[in-house]
């Protein structure tokens, strides 16, 4: 168990022994976020302020060395109270801006909040992007209220996303993070969060700061270690999640690699609790359900299918050494189909996803290797969604994600089947340092 401090910057120490306690904080982790980043301070100012204005709270600003007026914006910005009405407005927005130390990422960054969570001794914590433009006050009563008020450990964001928005969470994330532990987290990867001071304790004290989740797997390992230890999770309806949305099929091989790569990890520390789950359950979701407007997100169908030919093509000896004979048939059957019948179904698309799993827990391939092996897969199976999806509505969509999901769970026992019921330590994000806990389906 790891129990020493973080060191902090001699400034931020003495920031800290200023504030010296508060009961709620919220951490913006940013790189270079000077067009945004002013709205989420004043969100958050005013969100803490009309919701919490008998609370001692904190914002702490984790920067990875911005080179433009990130962090001065943060310090200045001014957070208007005029509408909100409030009649005590003793209480002041502390505000710590601090450089964060290790490894360049999100992760390096929630490290150095949790650490000063430990030392303030805070009650309840949130973290929220920095360049979310749909960000409103009342996302801090949503993540910070069933802290506080309702006895949850952990809140994960639930997000109104156009369709071709979140991809890779839609056929990988949930649906395999689901299947495996047996809670329906709809968004387990979404970046904006709330969680007990305790939970931030639990966080810091796992061997992962100098591995990949440090770097940018923090969003999956953080949900998956709230379950997986038994903490008591809900969800929030935050709205909108606006933000910079990408083509499905652009410079998504990296974020593909990191989010599955933490994801194959988890499931090496956590094997002993995710083998027995044979179901799923709803998880709790706090907030008042609406319609909102989303931002149109461009795909290209045919650069996707595209980049499959050319994987099946340039990878088949790779993809015979991840996949089972039966995967890789059915995906040499799709060579000669026009682009209008072109189709990734989803109980090939599981056995592709628990495949993969299997070959990186037999270490068959360098793990960078296989990972990278799967992006003109995942770009297949995201051409099929597309495809499918055509004149549906975002929500009428959600009813294919919600079929993926049913046949993950459905298949898990190809998994199991296949999955050696000795663990070993071969994990990257701790195992080796404690017994793993059971997840508590």
């Amino acid at each position: 168990m790891n129990t020493n401090p973080i060191p902090l910057t001699h400034e931020t120490e003495e920031l800290v022994g200023v504030v010296r306690s508060a009961d709620i904080l919220v951490g913006i982790p940013s790189f270079n976020n000077a067009g945004t980043i002013g709205h989420v301070v004043r969100a958050v100012g005013a969100g803490l302020a009309k919701y919490f204005h008998g609370h001692r709270a904190v914002l702490v600003n984790a920067d990875g060395g911005s080179t433009d007026d990130t962090p001065a914006i943060v310090a200045h910005t001014m957070v208007d109270l005029e509408p909100l009405f409030i009649s005590d407005r003793q209480s002041t927005l502390h505000r710590i801006v601090t450089p964060y130390h290790g490894i360049p990422g999100k992760g390096s960054a929630f490290r150095t909040i949790f650490e000063i969570a430990r030392r303030l001794k805070v009650k309840a914590c949130a973290v929220v992007d920095s360049d979310v433009r749909s960000i409103t006050p009342e996302w801090m009563e949503l993540l910070l209220h069933p802290i506080i008020k309702e006895g949850y450990d952990y809140v994960a964001p639930y997000y109104r996303r156009h369709k071709y928005d979140g991809t890779i969470t839609n056929s990988i994330a949930y649906p395999l993070t689901r299947a495996l532990y047996g809670q329906e987290v709809r968004q387990p990867i979404g970046g904006d969060f709330g969680f007990t001071g305790e939970l931030a304790q639990h966080y810091l004290e796992k061997h992962v700061w100098e591995s990949d989740v440090a770097r940018f797997g923090i969003d999956i390992w953080m949900t998956t270690e709230a379950i997986t230890s038994g903490a008591k999770v809900c969800q929030s309806f935050l709205g909108a999640k606006i933000h910079d949305p990408k083509d499905p099929a652009a410079d998504l091989s990296s974020m593909l690699r990191q989010v599955v790569g933490a994801l194959f990890a988890l499931m090496e520390a956590h094997a002993p609790g995710w083998l027995p789950v044979t179901d799923s359950r709803k998880v709790p979701l706090f907030g008042f359900q609406y319609e909102v407007g989303v931002e149109p997100v461009n795909v290209n169908v045919e650069r996707m299918v595209d980049l499959f030919h050319l994987g099946l093509a340039d990878l088949h000896p790779i993809w015979a050494r991840m996949l089972s004979e039966d995967a890789l048939d059915q995906l040499s059957r799709l060579r000669d189909l026009p682009l209008r019948d072109f189709r990734i179904p989803d109980s090939l698309w599981a056995q592709i996803i628990y495949d993969a799993a299997l070959a990186h827990h037999r270490n068959v391939l360098p793990q960078e290797h296989l990972l990278k092996a799967l992006t003109p897969l995942y770009l297949g199976k995201t051409a099929s969604f597309v495809q499918d999806s055509q004149g549906l509505t975002s929500a009428e969509a959600e009813h294919l994600i919600e079929g993926l999901c049913r046949t993950f769970e459905k298949q898990k026992e190809y998994l199991v089947a296949r999955w050696p019921q000795s663990h070993d330590a071969r994990d990257v994000i701790g195992a080796a340092d404690a017994r793993p806990e059971r997840s508590q389906p």
